[in-house]
């Protein structure tokens, strides 16, 4: 059966990353190209250390724009889909009966639901995403290792209190145990997040409502991506129970 659902757990991730890439190009891509534009014709300028290269001096492309915005991006989020639909069938097959009385299609959207907070929503709040032409060269490395240090604690701290609340649960009651747990996951974050550095390198001059169109696209691509996950994959595994379960019985 786990077999199973881990081959239905990447096939709702496929469907979902379809989407999300059509919502991504549709809605993402226009303020990438926007930001891009500014970039090249000078609109605005990184806070760039003493000596380096104008926009203009920056070596060409390896991969061509259009590639990047079709076939590039395709990839990259069916990629990303398909892994985070196989780890969902996992932690599926794990919470299935352990939430209680819930069809497989609850606990399939309760777990994206989850995810998405945790993964994503969360350290998005932390450290919202940017498009080209913000941030310094130079602190690429240091913001990538802030963003997924703060995803890795967002995470552990996701399961333990899920882990926790359970435990919570059989003392106080499911809904005193899951506030309990809640308030004690965002405690966590909530100090982390004022512990780490703040990165703020959006220059003054850069256009808000570019800013804007691209962070709300980038919300909008993963809700897209995480609610057709939840939606696909809580069908295909309520089917594939189903049958199991008529066929026990038969």
């Amino acid at each position: 059966m786990m077999k199973t659902l881990l081959v239905r757990g990447m096939l709702a991730g496929l469907i979902a990353g379809v989407l999300a890439f059509g919502f991504a190009y549709a809605f993402g891509e226009p303020s990438v190209n926007t930001a891009i534009g500014l970039e090249e014709s000078g609109g605005h300028s990184h806070s760039h250390d003493a000596g380096a290269a104008p926009a203009e001096e920056h070596e060409e492309e390896l991969v061509p724009r259009d590639i990047q915005s079709t076939l590039g991006l395709l990839t990259g989020v069916l990629v990303y889909a398909v892994a985070i639909g196989g780890l969902l069938s996992l932690a599926f097959a794990f919470a299935q009966g352990r939430l209680g009385a819930l069809r497989p299609r609850v606990t399939a959207l309760l777990l994206t639901g989850g995810a998405f907070a945790v993964v994503f929503l969360i350290p998005f709040l932390k450290y919202p995403a940017n498009p080209p032409a913000v941030g310094q060269p130079g602190t690429i490395g240091s913001r990538t290792e802030l963003y997924f240090g703060f995803v890795a604690v967002s995470l552990l701290a996701g399961i333990l209190a899920t882990v926790f609340g359970r435990k919570l649960a059989d003392r106080f009651g499911a809904w005193n145990g899951f506030l309990l747990a809640a308030a004690g996951y965002l405690v966590v974050v909530g100090v982390v997040a004022w512990l780490m550095p703040v990165v703020d390198e959006v220059p003054a001059e850069f256009p808000a409502s570019t800013l804007w169109s691209f962070r709300t696209a980038s919300i909008g691509t993963q809700v897209t991506l995480w609610l057709a996950l939840g939606l696909a994959f809580g069908a295909l595994a309520e089917k594939s129970l189903t049958k199991k379960a008529a066929a026990v019985s038969a």
